[in-house]
């Protein structure tokens, strides 16, 4: 069985040589155990591969050694190099997404991030890489990517995605205060609930005091903007669907009013709910800065 999802580009565009461009890119449920790429007999030169799975398990073999890829794990390989990549006889099925880079930038990128962080990689469905995936997915079913200068912008943005996450992202997290984890961690669970700052304190164990300044100086903005920025984030995700009102996308992201909510999106994108869904100009955000 197969389910494929996969789009190819050739477009014409010296430029993407010299910095980037996209080969491929998809969304796939394999299930059959013939599925195998070697990474020496592929007809592609130059290419890089991130391979993210969704559900069930893959597996690589890169060189003398092979990785079990499960839910929430990647791979990143070049071609051409030493690996292959297949569905074990003990999975019943791998799901996954991946795109497939070509041009300089996209090399060098590749061997810094295999140097630095390996090639089976663990991210979250959230990381900023995988959601960029998802919305250039979207992006190509909806409305299609025409020419060269536009996919070679997409192409080097998944890299610096990628960068940005290892680099800065998971850094992050890890340097965070104990509380202040807690604190986001019970954020992102909980945003869809009516949550209160003295819900947040209260997981952290500090002060409400303390909690605040810290929070503040550790996060560069407050308790309260930085929940409104997660739902707000949320809630322009699924205007973009088209799948639900904007009552219940309020209900859905922590509000109880819908003219509250609109209060506050409008607030923070200077447009109502209804004119973000409507106006296709508007991309949905990963980082939301409010004042």
């Amino acid at each position: 069985m197969k389910v494929n999802n996969s789009y190819g580009f050739h477009l014409k565009g010296s430029h993407q040589n010299r910095v980037a461009g996209i080969h491929t890119i998809g969304k796939e449920i394999r299930t059959e155990e013939s599925y195998r790429w070697n990474g020496l007999e592929r007809g592609e030169e130059g290419r890089v591969v991130f391979q993210y799975t969704l559900s069930g398990k893959g597996a690589i073999r890169i060189k003398e050694k092979t990785y079990t890829l499960s839910k929430e794990q990647a791979f990143l390989v070049h071609i051409p190099s030493d690996h292959c990549y297949f569905l074990p006889a003990e999975s019943e099925h791998w799901e996954f997404i991946y795109i497939t880079l070509f041009g300089d930038e996209a090399v060098h990128y590749y061997e810094f991030l295999k140097q630095e962080y390996g090639q089976i990689l663990q991210m979250p469905m959230k990381a900023r890489p995988i959601k960029h995936i998802y919305r250039l997915l979207e992006k190509i079913e909806t409305t299609g990517i025409s020419h060269a200068y536009e996919a070679s912008g997409y192409a080097y943005s998944f890299l610096m995605e990628c960068m940005q996450y290892f680099e800065h992202d998971l850094k992050k997290d890890e340097e965070l205060p104990i509380a202040i984890a807690k604190s986001v961690t019970f954020m992102e669970k909980n945003f869809s609930e009516d949550i209160s700052l003295s819900d947040i304190v209260q997981v952290s164990g500090l002060s409400k005091y303390h909690f605040t300044r810290l929070f503040s100086k550790t996060m560069g903005e407050t308790p309260i903007q930085f929940l409104t920025r997660i739902r707000i984030q949320y809630a322009a995700d699924l205007l973009q669907q088209r799948k639900l009102s904007v009552e219940e996308i309020a209900k859905k992201v922590g509000y109880t009013n819908g003219n509250y909510f609109s209060k506050v999106f409008k607030s923070i994108l200077n447009v109502t709910p209804s004119e973000y869904r409507n106006n296709q100009s508007f991309m949905p955000v990963d980082r939301l800065f409010i004042d």
